[in-house]
């Protein structure tokens, strides 16, 4: 992997898409996780303009500090690198109290977790509104092409991918040859949806490396010799598959209903 070469690739493109669309930097979400900073970190490269936004709703502190240490890293790094801290606990809060009751199931909690990650892309839409700005997702190639482990309209509703053909473990790569804080490199990766510790991979059932493997398989137009797979191998397999498939209308355009002409005639 050329790592030093695929910063520069999406430096460049991300700076020609800036001013091809004639819009005036970019706005990023920082989570304290591994791919916003990454993402940040390329976006603060173009030495365009950048918003680093924090957006906390019921956080833990882990979390909030490693957000933290990074836009302060960030920002002496960078002179074109601002920030925002907007506290969504509250509008989050009254926006469960504005839902109409429902049992507290499995799918009204997931529901919840979602309507934070689309209270963030509202919030960050506001500011690239105000200043003129894209916002750049933060999806790598796994999670959004993969198993589709992001929310639709939510860290999802974005206006260019800079990270997206990169796997996990290539993001973990290009964050070393950038110098990203050791806090975030050491750290589990989390989606912080749930106000809790739980990792990507409690929620996922596998590691980023093993559905690599499984999404590799998949590309290559493999089924895998059964015989060939040990039984985790199978396992991997099957979730990837499964959750491959479920999700696929997060990345499938959306369906439009086409009249046949004969309906259009008198």
């Amino acid at each position: 992997m050329h790592k030093e070469a695929i910063i520069k690739h999406i430096t460049a493109w991300l700076g020609a898409y800036c001013t091809a669309t004639k819009q005036q930097g970019f706005i990023v979400g920082i989570s304290g996780g591994i791919d916003s900073a990454v993402t940040s970190a390329l976006c603060a490269r173009t030495g365009l303009p950048v918003l680093c936004v924090e957006m906390p709703i019921h956080q833990a502190a882990a979390q909030v500090d490693r957000a933290q240490e990074h836009i302060a890293w960030l920002r002496k790094n960078h002179p074109n690198v601002e920030e925002a801290r907007v506290d969504l606990t509250p509008a989050f809060e009254a926006m469960v109290n504005a839902f109409p009751p429902h049992p507290e199931d499995g799918g009204r909690h997931l529901a919840l977790a979602n309507s934070r990650a689309r209270l963030r892309m509202t919030t960050l839409y506001y500011f690239a509104g105000i200043r003129r700005a894209l916002v750049a997702g933060t999806g790598n190639k796994v999670e959004d092409f993969g198993v589709g482990f992001y929310t639709k309209y939510g860290d999802g509703g974005v206006d260019l991918s800079p990270i997206a053909d990169l796997t996990k473990t290539e993001v973990y790569a290009l964050a070393e040859a950038l110098g990203i804080v050791e806090s975030i490199r050491r750290a589990k990766p989390t989606d912080g949806l749930f106000g809790d510790d739980r990792s990507d991979e409690d929620q996922l059932g596998a590691s980023y490396p093993e559905l690599e493997w499984a999404m590799a398989l998949r590309e290559r137009g493999e089924a895998g010799d059964r015989d060939a797979l040990s039984p985790r191998q199978r396992e991997v397999l099957a979730i990837y598959d499964k959750r491959h498939a479920a999700n696929a209308h997060k990345w499938m355009p959306v369906p439009v209903c086409t009249l046949p002409a004969s309906l259009r005639e008198r």
